[in-house]
């Protein structure tokens, strides 16, 4: 028996976009109903409560919107789409200040009673508002507070399973989702929608996103018909913890403020070498940072355990425990000294660039969709800076929220579901109940070290072929193996079956797009093509599902509507560490 409920507004996800979404379409509208469906409980699941290192935005003397916008443009190698980035930057001031003015955020601050910003890679101004190193905690609690006192309803551990559309075409009708405290499905109608799931590169061997993510709204937008771009551009945090195989602590991250606050990354040898790939050295940003590690690891450079050192003891081991107390504990957690030895670090797969393509108001192609944060695409291109991510996802959020009670205002309403194709989406969800058991580890290690090894830092054509033609025969795999337990209701088992299943359709979707791009751009490198084209004729990649279930890859042109390649909307270089009196400004 199917379960129908209506809303005005669902909010698939509850990070930084979701959260924002429903407090501004409140804000908005006190009387609209609206729903946060969640696959964990609203203020604990997540990749925004994660975020240690901060929120970038521009507020000091001497840094502006223009700084940051040039920042983001170059450091995403001219690929983000421009009014986007442009939003991004103007978006985060307001932003900042209702975190800390209205929602009751406490970030750090100088003596002087101003923020306290520290320095992040690949900016050429210290901009990174935080919380110590656990600024995700403090945006996601308050927020979280906010939301409980407002009266928005709330359906934790809800699995969000399909976009289902309207029956006459119009748009987005409902969608599908699984309680998984019974294994029930429930159809949710609503007038408008928004996906904001979060995205995490969680099939690579080494990663950072919480373990519920496994891209489930980008596979739902491929199955709905939807354009996603920049699917190639994966980001590798190059510091991620390496602790051992038999620990998930493997793969978690050392904040960037670790670098940018002068820490050293050194070879097995002792030597510090990122001067020698590029004139920023550990403040280059993510991408030449993580291939340069990797390029010493493979040249017999590494750690004894296949890794790098990052060193901050020559800082002061009182001061580093001070500054980054979280990162200190957590290295403690795994036997490290990081405020008086070193630790072995290796790059570890982080934050998909890529995803859903959208409108500055959040709208998408499907009436009635909006979409923000990590499921969307097209705002950092080929590199996110450190510190825009918690931004892009709150600042679109609160934009979304407010798009969707504007549509609302204006008419939008409920549409009859096609119920053709929620049949067909519980169908689909239930096969693995009619088949013989399978062995899902398996196939999820066997996913692990296929993207790592093929399509990670270091791509060519051999591999990614190689990668395609292995994810084909693990989705066939996937596609015969069953569950032991028929069991629905809380059946992780089951669970771990429908996180593969977008695991492997949105690899597809990173090795296909990479396959595509015959040359090397930020965060994708192609040893092959290891140059980058010319930043005047720069297109980006689309990727979308047919009817018949293949994914076709096209391109287009990225259009520069407020700065072309050879010009800049700031004196001096965009992207180059400032100097210590810049940054003291």
């Amino acid at each position: 028996m199917l379960e129908t409920l209506r809303t005005d507004i669902l909010i698939i996800g509850s990070g930084g976009a979701g959260l924002f979404a429903a407090l501004y379409a409140k804000k908005a509208n006190p009387d609209l109903d609206v729903t946060i469906a969640v696959k964990g409980l609203v203020g604990k699941s997540g990749c925004t409560r994660m975020v240690q290192g901060g929120f970038n935005v521009a507020l000091s003397k001497g840094d502006s919107i223009e700084r940051h916008f040039m920042d983001t443009i170059v450091g995403g190698k001219w690929l983000p789409r421009q009014d986007l980035a442009w939003a991004l930057v103007n978006g985060a001031v307001k932003r900042i200040h209702e975190l800390e003015n209205e929602m009751g955020c406490y970030f750090d601050r100088n003596p002087d009673g101003s923020l306290h910003q520290k320095a992040f890679a690949g900016q050429s101004f210290d901009r990174t508002v935080h919380k110590g190193d656990l600024t995700g905690i403090e945006i996601i609690n308050r927020l979280a507070e906010q939301v409980w006192a407002r009266g928005i309803h709330r359906l934790e551990e809800h699995r969000a399973i399909a976009l289902v559309p309207a029956k006459d075409g119009s748009g987005i009708a409902a969608v599908l989702l699984i309680d998984m405290r019974d294994g029930t499905f429930r159809l949710v109608q609503a007038k408008t929608v928004l996906l904001g799931a979060g995205g995490g590169p969680s099939m690579y061997r080494y990663h950072t996103p919480s373990g519920d993510k496994a891209c489930d709204g980008m596979a739902m937008g491929l199955r709905a018909g939807l354009n996603l771009r920049d699917m190639e551009m994966v980001q590798f945090h190059p510091t991620g913890i390496l602790a051992g195989n038999d620990t998930r602590m493997t793969g978690t991250i050392l904040e960037e403020g670790l670098r940018g606050s002068g820490g050293y990354l050194l070879n097995g040898s002792g030597e510090r070498f990122m001067f020698n790939y590029h004139p920023h050295g550990e403040r280059a940003t993510r991408d030449i940072v993580s291939r340069a590690m990797i390029e010493e690891v493979r040249a017999g450079r590494g750690t004894p355990n296949g890794g790098i050192h990052i060193r901050m003891a020559h800082l002061g081991p009182e001061k580093v425990a001070k500054q980054f107390k979280g990162m200190v504990k957590r290295c403690a957690d795994c036997g490290f000294d990081l405020a008086g030895g070193n630790v072995e670090v290796l790059p570890t797969a982080h934050y998909m660039m890529g995803g859903i393509a959208f409108e500055p108001d959040c709208t998408t192609t499907l009436e009635g969709l909006f979409v923000a944060g990590e499921d969307s695409g097209g705002v950092h291109g080929a590199n996110r800076l450190g510190g825009n991510g918690v931004a892009n996802s709150t600042v679109f959020g609160g934009v979304a929220g407010e798009a969707m009670a504007d549509a609302i205002a204006k008419g939008a309403d409920w549409r009859e579901p096609d119920a053709s194709v929620v049949e067909h989406e519980v169908g689909r969800c239930l096969k693995p109940f009619a088949r013989k058991p399978g062995d899902l580890n398996v196939i999820r290690e066997t996913l692990l070290d296929l993207m790592w090894d093929k399509a990670g830092i270091v791509r060519d054509k051999e591999l990614l072929s190689e990668c395609l033609a292995g994810l084909d025969d693990l989705g066939e795999q996937h596609a015969r193996a069953g569950l032991a337990d028929s069991t629905r209701a809380f059946n992780l088992t089951w669970h771990d079956w429908l996180n593969l299943e977008s695991q492997i359709l949105v690899s597809r979707a990173v090795a296909q797009a990479a396959l595509a791009r015959e040359e090397s751009r930020g965060a994708h490198y192609r040893s092959d093509f290891p140059d980058m084209g010319e930043l005047e004729t720069t297109r980006y990649t689309t990727i979308a599902m047919s009817k018949n279930g293949k994914l076709k890859t096209g391109s287009k042109p990225v259009a520069f509507t407020i700065v072309k390649p050879g010009e800049s909307l700031i004196d001096g270089e965009a992207g180059a560490p400032p100097t210590s009196h810049e940054a003291a400004e």
